[in-house]
């Protein structure tokens, strides 16, 4: 019974992780990869093969029911319960588990697609550091508009890169303006493209743009 309330409360707790590219005792940095509404770890860890980098650690976490949270990233904030704060906790715990193995934050890059764009960014404003990088594709910060955005902390110049269509159905632009102009706020240094006429995907110039980041990060 108090295994069933556990994972009631934490869905995405026992959920498996996936893991490509180098070990992390062989890497020189790490990239965890957040996959998207009715999608799998393994289908978002493919997304590694485009950034095609040898020195990388791939880890991507499985969400219960291939959903991090039940509705939209603009809902209110404890609609999304419990899938939300689980979701944030499990990319907590994997940043945990990389630097455990001796890769720091500032090694480690954070990237999601559409849902777990959002769960991506959001981790990272609620734990502001020195990190490698953000790679938000197609997402941005969690909650109705006028959320408060009084995150705490200073993100230390970590790069941040927002792509987004301007007619994406799931993610309103103006979201993506006031994310970029929050992560600016903390201290970030931010790349937004807004992609005209572009659809709910990832286009190679987006990839370009994750490629610097990452290349600029092994090699500091």
């Amino acid at each position: 019974m108090m295994t069933n309330q556990t994972q009631v409360k934490d869905p995405h707790q026992d959920q498996k992780v996936y893991t490509a590219g180098k070990s992390l005792a062989e890497a020189k940095a790490a990239m965890i990869l957040v996959h998207g509404r009715g999608a799998t770890a393994p289908s978002i860890l493919s997304l590694g093969q485009e950034f095609d980098h040898p020195d990388l650690a791939y880890l991507a976490p499985q969400a219960a029911n291939y959903t991090w949270y039940p509705y939209s990233f603009l809902a209110p904030l404890d609609h999304n319960e419990p899938g939300l704060s689980s979701g944030l906790a499990k990319i907590g715990e994997l940043v945990a588990r990389v630097e455990a193995a001796g890769i720091p934050a500032e090694k480690i890059i954070i990237a999601g697609f559409s849902q777990g764009a959002c769960l991506a960014s959001e981790f990272v404003a609620r734990n502001a550091r020195r990190y490698g990088g953000l790679l938000v594709f197609s997402g941005g910060l969690i909650g109705p508009p006028g959320t408060p955005r009084d995150y705490e902390g200073s993100l230390e110049g970590t790069r941040v890169f927002l792509g987004c269509s301007d007619i994406d159905p799931h993610i309103p632009e103006a979201r993506v303006h006031e994310s970029a102009g929050v992560f600016e706020r903390l201290g970030a240094q931010v790349v937004e493209k807004i992609y005209s006429g572009m659809g709910h995907t990832i286009v190679p110039d987006e990839i370009d743009e994750a490629r610097q980041i990452i290349q600029a990060v092994v090699a500091e």
